[in-house]
């Protein structure tokens, strides 16, 4: 599927924010000249399509008052899935993925408060018997990344 140019318009104006409303479809179908179905319908497309690989919120856990780290762990790879399985279980992770490197799963912890990412990378540790490093956020840049479709 090639993107014509109003699923373009769509992906140009997805990227400067989602309105926080009852309605967010009806309001950005609104400002594009398509009906809410159409515009659910597109966006249901493209991400089938693998042109849209996630749409949602990126929500700033410590601007809400809540605490968040970048954590990794080495794991066997004979392990490497009961392990991934036991790390999402856990509420708290964001998300995890593979590297091809030593520390070779990286996951996110998003929680109500910085004394939590202890506590739970701690209860990591101890159900997967492997240590987890955390990359705390030191600073913050802000580069504003845009791709025009």
């Amino acid at each position: 599927m090639t993107p014509d140019a109003t699923d373009r318009a769509i992906l140009n104006r997805l990227q400067d924010g989602f309105p926080i409303t009852p309605a967010p479809f009806a309001a950005v179908a609104r400002e594009l000249g398509l009906t809410e179905a159409d515009l659910i319908a597109r966006l249901e497309r493209m991400k089938a399509a693998r042109i849209l690989t996630r749409f949602g919120p990126f929500l700033d856990a410590e601007a809400m008052g809540g605490a968040f780290c970048l954590c990794a762990m080495a794991v066997p790879e004979a392990d490497f899935e009961t392990v991934a399985a036991q790390i999402n279980a856990y509420p708290q992770v964001a998300h995890n993925y593979a590297r091809a490197h030593r520390l070779n799963m990286w996951f996110v912890l998003a929680t109500e408060t910085g004394d939590e990412i202890a506590a739970v990378a701690g209860m990591i540790e101890r159900e997967t018997g492997l240590r987890v490093l955390r990359f705390p956020k030191l600073r913050e840049f802000f580069i504003g990344f845009r791709v025009a479709a």
